[in-house]
């Protein structure tokens, strides 16, 4: 005889202010999103599975992200950029494409285009301290670690989550709106029905800080050579951030190599440019898989951040997806309230999904075809990859859109 399920008890979000919205995921897009419905007058709660005092800390975790200058803009205005350390914000001036043994390369110069810089290289670690700092710092916004979604559930009035606290009991958390931003491989979005393409490339991302003998100039190197792929993006000082990009089961011997030896190898690999190199970091291994969900809204849900959009990094898109979502999500959540309709109005959310996947899906569909092409190491593959290079070199008109594409000019709002 089995006895029946214990009734969830009803969570502290029920009580006092309610949320407006609920956040499954406390990343730099979740907590980004909290902040930006604060400051349009929507409380919301933030569910984490993370203790708080990681979110308030969190390591170093070896990534170093590329903000675009409508990235920049949205984190001005929620007050993110300012908590970041001026000192560990790295201008990226000029980027150049190179590829195999080929002495050619394709240049991308900021002031081509009447910037200062295509971007800036900040450290994902303070961007995730930033993000909590803000959102800390939001009387409409609470953040609730040691939750663990376990349950989804909706009706015609609300929805909600039942997460798993501290001690085993079950927390029932409910809004008129549940978004999840909990990682490209998000619970969330499944217990929701919703599925994602998934592209796994067999390949590993080893990133590490370098520091090194030469200055980088404010330099990104992205080199597509025969057999892995090596990024040097340019840090604050004589530092860059190393991303190389190897087959998954070589990665081991990368790993286990001396920090010396790793040095030595990486500074081999890229012709010495930079100069004598050392570790100044931990090396951390991320597996490269590509996702992108079929759906970005449902009846009272919706998708932010890498639960919505999990880009390969070569075009780093990534985070800067997210925020463009978060802050065309926020925008339309805005008109909503301001209005006195339901959070969850299902023609606005869809409006919403529909302009991202415009946002989002061209460039993870050429973000997926230009790393396939180039990391294919065959004959033919090595022509067109040199040809096409040559042809992106020789047309303004395309530099121009891609530059465009890496500052995130042409999709401002």
């Amino acid at each position: 005889m089995t006895s029946a399920a214990p009734t969830p008890a009803l969570s502290s979000s029920t009580h006092g202010t309610p949320a407006g919205v609920l956040i499954v995921g406390a990343g730099p897009a979740g907590l980004a999103l909290s902040v930006a419905l604060a400051q349009a007058g929507i409380a919301s709660r933030v569910l984490e599975q993370a203790p708080l005092a990681t979110l308030e800390d969190p390591p170093e975790d070896g990534r170093d992200i590329a903000l675009t200058h409508r990235a920049r803009r949205i984190l001005e205005q929620l007050g993110i950029w300012q908590r970041l350390p001026a000192e560990e914000i790295a201008p990226l001036r000029q980027a150049q494409v190179s590829d195999g043994g080929s002495a050619w390369v394709l240049p991308f110069d900021a002031r081509d285009d009447g910037h200062e810089a295509l971007g800036w290289l900040v450290p994902n670690h303070r961007i995730r301290a930033a993000c909590h700092a803000a959102a800390r710092a939001q009387p409409l916004v609470t953040l609730q670690g040691d939750t663990r979604a376990v349950g989804f559930g909706r009706d015609a009035a609300q929805a909600w989550i039942d997460a798993a606290a501290t001690g085993g009991t079950i927390e029932r958390h409910a809004a008129p709106l549940v978004v999840a931003a909990d990682s490209r491989f998000s619970g969330v979005r499944r217990l929701a029905g919703i599925g994602a393409r998934m592209l796994d490339f067999g390949r590993t991302a080893i990133v590490c800080r370098m520091a090194h003998a030469a200055e980088h100039d404010g330099v990104a190197h992205e080199c597509f050579r025969y057999g892995n792929t090596l990024a040097m993006l340019p840090m604050a000082g004589r530092q860059s951030s190393a991303v190389l990009t190897v087959r998954s089961d070589d990665a081991p011997g990368w790993l286990s190599l001396s920090p010396e030896a790793f040095a030595q190898r990486l500074a081999e690999q890229f012709g010495h440019r930079l100069g004598s190199m050392q570790a100044a970091g931990d090396r951390h291994a991320y597996p490269l898989v590509a996702t992108y969900a079929h759906r970005f809204a449902d009846a009272r849900f919706a998708l932010v951040g890498d639960a919505a959009v999990g880009m390969h990094p070569v075009t780093a898109h990534g985070y800067n997806f997210g925020l463009y979502g978060v802050e065309r999500l926020a925008a339309a959540l805005q008109l909503a309230h301001e209005a006195g309709r339901d959070l969850a109005d299902a023609p606005a959310l869809q409006r919403w999904a529909d302009e991202h996947r415009r946002t989002t899906l061209p460039v993870y569909l050429g973000t997926n075809a230009i790393v396939r092409l180039f990391t294919d190491d065959r004959a033919p593959a090595r022509l067109v990859r040199t040809a096409v290079l040559r042809v992106a070199s020789r047309l303004p008109p395309l530099k121009t859109a891609i530059t465009r594409q890496l500052t995130g000019r042409r999709a401002a709002a």
